[in-house]
């Protein structure tokens, strides 16, 4: 595959083996001492190994922090920025899935800004800036889901409440993404399944937001074709190496599969600049309250969502209903639509099945109301919105 180079602003490039620029792309930079940040699981795996080796060979002072697990809090950024200031780093290397992406902005933040990174957090009433300098960025996703490698924020739980907390500065878009597929090859099916539905749902929630925004329209209409072509292709190509097919990881239709879906989830995280709605506010409770993983809880919620939603953006379902292939060009035949695909993906249909029971939903609403992106849904909802979500999704 021919690497490819965007500018958007961000300077990506994107094709099989892009990871070799990277030793280069610092060099050039003047970089010496570069840290990798990375998550616990992904840092004994192959991506790590060969990154780090990369850039041994190059002849730079690397380190790794990998205390990276589940979703990501405030004590594990704290604890990367200490080594960070021990490693001397004048360079963060962002490798893994959202997590790990987040994680490693905020110890950009906390290399050279001091007190506790929640004093940064973007909704306080006055949120100290992130005026100092911050080290060049190089992003590396490992998972198409957050797009967290084209952002300007970093989302991290705060240890004590769960709550979601938003480091949010333009100083913190990545200097370089590099978008290699071969990096994703290995993800098992249903970590590809429920990453790809984060996209997918950024790309959606995005379009139906209210506000006027053309070009993000257009990229979260292009992201969702994308998907629905190219994430049961991944899938698929996944279990075909879980069962034991590893002829599959170099197969050309699978490497450019993960490579669109690469594409797809850095277009749904551009997209979103218009911001979210309530599918996103259920998710986030979910990860609060039962610590369900990011884009299985919006897969398993947006069909709900949209129902809900359907009152009110029936045209422009009906519109992502014809970008998705759906048999019926309508509210309904999206929403049909969007059953269907989870079920292909194996994604549960109730969240009975993936452990939530009764007794969490008035947490839930509890954190679904206080989260900040069902604000921006094309309707307004209140917590007995919340409540008749939840109780639907559950059965």
């Amino acid at each position: 595959m021919t690497i490819s180079n965007y500018n958007f602003p961000t300077v990506i490039k994107y094709g099989a083996g892009a990871i070799s620029l990277l030793p280069g792309i610092l060099q050039d930079e003047g970089v010496k001492r570069p840290l990798i940040v990375t998550d616990r699981g992904l840092a004994k795996l192959p991506p790590t190994e060969k990154t780090r080796k990369l850039l041994e060979d190059a002849g730079l002072a690397v380190a790794v922090f990998s205390e990276i697990w589940g979703n990501p809090l405030v004590s594990q950024a704290t604890a990367g920025g200490k080594v960070a200031r021990e490693h001397k780093a004048d360079a963060i290397i962002a490798l893994g899935g959202g997590a790990a992406l987040d994680v490693a902005k905020c110890v950009a933040v906390l290399l050279h800004h001091d007190g506790d990174l929640l004093e940064y957090e973007a909704f306080l009433k006055n949120p100290k800036p992130i005026d100092k300098d911050i080290p060049y960025i190089v992003a590396i996703p490992t998972t198409a889901g957050t797009g967290s490698e084209v952002g300007r924020s970093a989302v991290v739980s705060d240890d004590a409440s769960h709550q979601k907390k938003i480091i949010f500065s333009g100083r913190l878009l990545a200097k370089r993404v590099l978008l290699d597929p071969e990096l994703t090859v290995g993800l098992p099916p249903e970590v590809t399944a429920a990453t790809g539905l984060d996209a997918l749902t950024h790309c959606v929630e995005s379009y139906l937001h209210a506000s006027v925004h053309p070009m993000c329209d257009g990229i979260a209409l292009e992201g969702v074709r994308i998907i629905a072509k190219h994430l049961p292709r991944a899938v698929e190509f996944a279990k075909k190496i879980k069962a034991g097919d590893a002829s599959v990881l170099t197969n050309a239709e699978h490497i450019e599969a993960r490579g669109m879906m690469l594409n797809a989830a850095m277009m749904g995280a551009v997209a979103f600049q218009k911001d979210l709605g309530v599918t996103h506010s259920c998710a986030h409770a979910l990860s609060t309250v039962c610590d369900l993983h990011h884009g299985l809880a919006n897969g398993i919620m947006i069909p709900y969502a949209m129902r809900f939603n359907s009152d009110v953006s029936n045209d422009k379902l009906a519109i992502l209903a014809e970008v998705a292939g759906a048999k019926e060009k309508s509210a309904k035949g999206f929403i049909d639509w969007l059953v269907a695909f989870n079920t292909s993906l194996g994604i549960p249909k109730s969240l009975k099945e993936v452990g939530v029971k009764p007794e969490h939903i008035d947490p839930l609403i509890e954190a679904a109301n206080a989260d900040f992106c069902h604000q921006f849904n094309p309707k307004p909802v209140r917590p007995e919105d919340f409540r008749a979500l939840f109780e639907e999704a559950i059965r």
